[in-house]
């Protein structure tokens, strides 16, 4: 998930307002959670990761949203109140509702794909049954992917037009808060973007070689070191687990396991719905607070 731009962080001076430092303070903190995501690259992101992001993100957006609440902030942007820096804002925060939503909506389609697979197993259908469901959630995974796509290509869209907006306000207090808002909806989309990247990780990324062990580690009772699992997240625990009941007679598939994996992926997908919906929520009340500050 490694992004090649890179945000500073930000220091703004001693003298200045508390709810500026406690915004540094979020802003500051949620980057090391960016740059930790960056350097394990290698890694595919693990469920903890994107919760722990999102946690951050909302406590960001609550700092914000007292920022904005300030007598000296409002009176800076009501001087702006027409002009292509609060429109920018504004526009900024359409499109960050709306990557939010979209992510919504397909984490609430894996979490539906991953309880039918639940209920078949409980069930103890028929073996032929069994294998029409977890063949129908592998083509879900492949189909969502050109949707997550799509999904990543706006957000990399977004995150341009914020990297080439170089304009300031000679209004010292604005061009603050504007650095700010800038800082806050880059970080909002490596978010966004790490909860894509989380969904789309693809079982086919294990290296040829690999296979066999990591099918070893996933479908027989004797589990590898844990050294081992880190290799892999959840959502590719999940993939393993199917395609090596489908397609391998070497290995003897652990029906129970294959169900504590899938219970795991959907406690993570609960949580993670849970963190979109208050993130959805934060930004349509961070947005609903600049149209009353400027709204004329």
């Amino acid at each position: 998930m490694a992004n090649s731009s890179h945000v500073r962080s930000i220091s703004f001076p001693s003298r200045s307002p508390p709810e500026y430092l406690r915004v540094e303070i979020e802003l500051n903190r949620l980057k090391t959670w960016e740059s930790s995501s960056i350097s394990s690259a290698a890694t595919p992101l693990s469920l903890n990761t994107i919760q722990e992001g999102l946690v951050g993100l909302a406590e960001l957006y609550n700092c914000v949203q007292d920022l904005l609440k300030s007598p000296r902030t409002q009176q800076s942007l009501l001087k702006h109140q027409m002009g292509r820096l609060a429109e920018e804002a504004l526009e900024a925060s359409v499109g960050l509702i709306d990557s939010c939503g979209t992510t919504r909506e397909l984490v609430l389609m894996m979490k539906e794909q991953v309880q039918d697979l639940q209920s078949a197993l409980r069930r103890k259908v028929g073996d032929s049954s069994i294998q029409n469901f977890f063949n129908a959630y592998i083509s879900f995974r492949k189909k969502v992917k050109k949707d997550i796509a799509k999904s990543l290509k706006a957000l990399k869209q977004a995150e341009n037009k914020i990297e080439s907006s170089t304009q300031f306000s000679s209004d010292q207090s604005l061009s603050k808060l504007l650095t700010v808002l800038r800082q806050v909806s880059a970080l909002t989309i490596s978010v966004q973007r790490s909860q894509l990247y989380f969904l789309s990780t693809p079982a086919s990324k294990a290296k040829k070689n690999g296979w066999s062990l990591i099918l070893k580690m996933l479908v027989t009772k004797s589990m590898a070191s844990k050294g081992d699992e880190k290799t892999i997240n959840e959502v590719e625990c999940v993939d393993f687990a199917l395609c090596s009941y489908l397609h391998s007679s070497d290995f003897k598939v652990d029906v129970p396991m294959i169900q504590r994996k899938l219970q795991t992926l959907n406690a993570g997908l609960e949580a993670i719905e849970a963190g979109t919906e208050c993130l959805s929520r934060l930004l349509i009340r961070n947005r609903v607070c600049l149209l009353n500050i400027l709204t004329p």
